[in-house]
């Protein structure tokens, strides 16, 4: 069973809080193996280390990329437990390969991004900023309520969820008309991301919420 422990590109999609303890329940009684695609939320972006650790939960399989490459280098990994990749190793281990598996480039690169996630604390620094931004997100969003339909997300994966996809690419040409940087999920622009870098400064927060406002004012107006 996979699952994001967040939901990335569905729009920063908050589980309900007893989700993942009933699936992880639910699967250890049945013994079907739980795999966490970590990719987005994973290595602090939503406030915790593993997007798993808000509701206490341990996967059997974790995989995880984007960040682990701090930014620079294209790399992913799979982690799980000895018993659950023995079969895959032994008794051929060729039964799994890769061509581009082990590049020592990449694994530096993702060594020196783990050890500045742990030495900075970026999953705290996540928190801290998700808990500043989003309830100024959701100001603006109850101020603009025929722009926007909701905002959701946790840490510093935020989802501003517009009226239409017509409303969401508005305000995304305005924020780049602006001189700022956003994306839509998949190929919709009706829910539109916040994913700055963890390391945001305030001064930069307040900057774009600032760009933010007069962005979707002026959507408002066309309505």
């Amino acid at each position: 069973m996979l699952f994001e422990p967040i939901q990335g590109e569905a729009g920063a999609i908050v589980p309900p809080d007893d989700f993942w303890p009933r699936v992880r329940a639910a699967t250890q009684k049945y013994g079907v193996l739980l795999i966490a695609d970590e990719v987005q939320t994973g290595l602090g972006r939503t406030g915790k280390l593993w997007g798993l650790d808000h509701w206490d939960v341990t996967p059997d399989i974790l995989a995880v990329a984007k960040a682990l490459g701090g930014g620079v280098m294209p790399v992913s990994a799979v982690c799980t437990t000895e018993e659950i990749f023995k079969p895959m190793m032994y008794p051929n281990p060729f039964m799994h390969t890769t061509t581009t598996g082990g590049g020592a480039l990449a694994c530096s690169a993702a060594i020196a991004a783990i050890n500045v996630t742990l030495r900075d604390d970026l999953p705290r620094q996540a928190a801290e900023k998700g808990a500043y931004l989003i309830p100024k997100v959701e100001s603006l969003a109850a101020k603009y309520p025929s722009v926007y339909e909701s905002v959701t997300g946790r840490g510093l994966l935020i989802g501003q969820h517009f009226r239409t996809p017509e409303l969401g690419y508005k305000v995304a040409s305005g924020m780049f008309k602006r001189g700022v940087m956003v994306a839509g999920t998949l190929t919709s622009a009706q829910t539109v991301r916040i994913e700055p870098p963890l390391v945001i400064s305030y001064e930069e927060i307040d900057e774009g919420l600032n760009r933010l406002c007069d962005a979707v004012a002026e959507v408002a107006r066309t309505i």
